[in-house]
């Protein structure tokens, strides 16, 4: 008979218990609870870190302007971590939101993907209405990065095992500790961390060459939304007993209602990448630069050629 075969792993926290004892600063920090670096808030971070390097010298090989890259890049991930938290706060905790309203701005608590994807998709247009720019360029250099910061941000679920799945004897469940011993469970960060990185092999594959406007947004939504839609019948309800169980609307977890919405968009933006248009600015630039390589070349020759003979000289 099959069994679970993948043990229950963490991270410890990294102690910073001695900020307590920094005049001044140490009055931000309560004496019980000290500070500590969390694996969570620290696999996060790195994904954001590595995933923004990539993004910058991604948008430089299509010529975009990296200020402006920049600038996107912090509006999206800013306000996509917002609407990651107070999404989740009101959809997962309405009961903990009820007693305590202030629980919404307690952004470190806490965040749904769904909740970060409404966000940044927010950013998105607070970015083009403040700047008045044409975004689906950088949306789309954005985009095509994201599975690679995503391994990183599942792998901090992983760890803190925050998204604890039904009992199960599948040999891919997790021994999730009871009592004096262990139970099967099924666990979905870690689920998703695995199935992630393939999605982020493809696209660094797929961005070799340039594609049309909406590839990759169509792309990633088409292929989250039924993985995503399907795993959570996998999850723990919340009547469960479980942390972190989730709750039910018309039988549907939150994250399965938004899947049908993500499917319609990815939908949209493939339909829109099938026309096969490309942005207009990347494709001026690249075509200036093959221009200017073409009559670099055809002039080079003609400036090697010999000089025109004299009068009454063999030509």
């Amino acid at each position: 008979m099959a069994e679970p075969l993948i043990p229950y792993i963490t991270l410890p926290e990294i102690p910073l218990g001695f900020l307590v004892d920094v005049p001044l600063l140490g009055r931000l920090f309560d004496p019980a609870h000290p500070p500590s670096i969390k694996p969570f808030g620290t696999l996060v971070a790195l994904g954001v870190y590595i995933g923004s390097v990539i993004t910058m010298n991604r948008a430089k090989e299509r010529g975009l302007d990296a200020k402006k890259m920049n600038e996107f890049i912090f509006y999206v991930v800013g306000i996509g971590f917002i609407g990651g938290h107070v999404l989740d706060a009101i959809f997962y905790h309405p009961q903990r939101v009820a007693r305590d309203p202030l629980y919404l701005l307690q952004l470190w608590d806490g965040l749904s993907s769904y909740g970060g994807f409404i966000g940044a998709i927010m950013g998105l247009f607070i970015y083009k209405y403040v700047k008045r720019e044409r975004v689906m360029k950088y949306a789309e250099v954005v985009i095509a990065t994201f599975p690679i910061a995503w391994v990183f941000g599942r792998a901090g679920c992983a760890v803190v095992h925050d998204h604890p799945g039904r009992l199960s004897d599948a040999w891919f469940a997790v021994r999730y500790p009871m009592g004096d011993g262990w139970v099967g469970r099924y666990d979905l960060g870690l689920i998703e961390c695995v199935l992630t990185i393939p999605l982020a092999i493809a696209f660094v594959i797929l961005w070799r060459r340039p594609r049309p406007v909406g590839f990759f947004t169509g792309l990633i939504c088409i292929a989250y939304a039924p993985v995503r839609f399907v795993l959570d019948f996998l999850r723990e309800e919340e009547r469960g007993g479980m942390l972190g169980g989730d709750p039910r609307y018309g039988g549907l977890t939150p994250a399965q209602w938004a899947c049908f919405g993500l499917l319609a968009i990815g939908v949209y933006f493939m339909r829109m990448a099938s026309k096969g248009r490309f942005d207009e600015e990347p494709a001026k630039k690249l075509g200036k630069s093959k221009k200017s390589k073409k009559k670099k070349a055809a002039t080079e020759p003609a400036a090697e050629e010999a000089p025109p003979a004299a009068e009454g000289q063999e030509s």
